[in-house]
């Protein structure tokens, strides 16, 4: 009897031993789990009510350790030019409208995109979009505006301002860009709107050519930037051309054109492979739905684009 006692009491103590440490590894998993929550926390706390973060809709999830923590998504920052990306082929401008002046009829003559639809014009101003029968389609004129209603696309391409330079009108040429926006996604509600910056000018070339003295490309500069500050506002995507094909001096290289305006057909190329690379999705920069268009407004604006008193 004594030694099955004394057995009974040696097999009780191992299990209180096993149950012990199985205790202590569970206490040491729980410690460690709360020391990996402390420091994400210390890096990444967590929203205030009411915060943007709070309240976005679009989330992903990012795994620290063991643990899932949903986190929120970034969206699209509209104040930046398009990021550059792998590079699509020609297929992705079977559904995009080209709209622009004589340079952009050049880079679709010439860059070998082999699609997309080329509603230009030489001498088309942002300025008049929507008044000027500027195109001619199967023997019918039609303004800008009417003609880009005439098809659904899927992106449209907006490449104007080298014409408007000589107004000296900033505000103006800011307001209608901005009306254009308007009025194109209005057209084209399913569209991605790219407004692309002015590629430089050469302003020797254009001194010898023509003697146009007020294409410069500091005021094409500040053009850019009331572009991009256009896109922002708007939440379309800006396009930062201008930097393919500024040199050192911010300016067109010689060998680029002939006229220091209407670019050979190489840089045409670096043109469309720079489109090409820089490409984003409707979904990204919509994940909840476009921005609301509003009313559009009656036209009051004078040919350089001021206000008429």
């Amino acid at each position: 009897m004594s030694d099955n006692y004394q057995g009974k009491r040696v097999a009780k103590s191992g299990t209180v031993v096993i149950l012990l440490a199985v205790a202590a590894i569970v206490v040491m998993m729980a410690a460690a789990a709360v020391m990996i929550y402390q420091k994400y926390w210390d890096k990444n706390p967590p929203p205030q009510p009411g915060s943007a973060a709070q309240s976005g809709t679009q989330r992903e999830t990012e795994t620290v350790g063991t643990i899932s923590i949903d986190q929120p998504k970034p969206t699209y920052d509209f104040s930046q030019p398009a990021p550059e990306r792998e590079a699509v082929d020609n297929s992705y401008f079977d559904d995009a409208a080209f709209v622009g002046d004589s340079r952009t009829d050049g880079f679709m003559l010439y860059s070998g995109i082999s699609a997309g639809k080329n509603l230009t014009s030489n001498g088309l101003s942002i300025f008049k979009l929507a008044e000027k029968k500027a195109l001619t389609i199967e023997g019918e004129s039609y303004t800008l505006l009417e003609a880009l209603a005439l098809e659904k696309y899927g992106k449209v391409y907006i490449s104007l301002g080298i014409n408007e330079l000589g107004y000296r009108n900033d505000k103006g040429f800011y307001r209608s860009y901005c009306a254009a926006i308007d009025e194109i996604r209005r057209l084209q509600p399913e569209a991605v709107i790219y407004i692309q910056g002015l590629i430089p000018v050469n302003e020797g070339q254009i001194m010898e050519a023509s003697g146009r003295d007020y294409l410069t490309n500091d005021h094409l500069r500040v053009y850019n930037d009331l572009m991009r500050q256009a896109a922002e506002e708007k939440q379309v995507v800006y396009l930062d051309v201008y930097s393919v094909f500024a040199d050192e001096n911010g300016s067109l290289p010689d060998d680029a054109s002939r006229d220091g305006v209407h670019l050979k057909k190489d840089p045409c190329r670096q043109w469309l492979d720079y489109l090409k690379t820089h490409t984003v999705e409707f979904d990204v920069l919509y994940p909840d739905g476009p921005p609301a268009v509003p009313e559009a407004e009656t036209d009051t604006s004078t040919e350089d684009g001021s206000v008429q008193g």
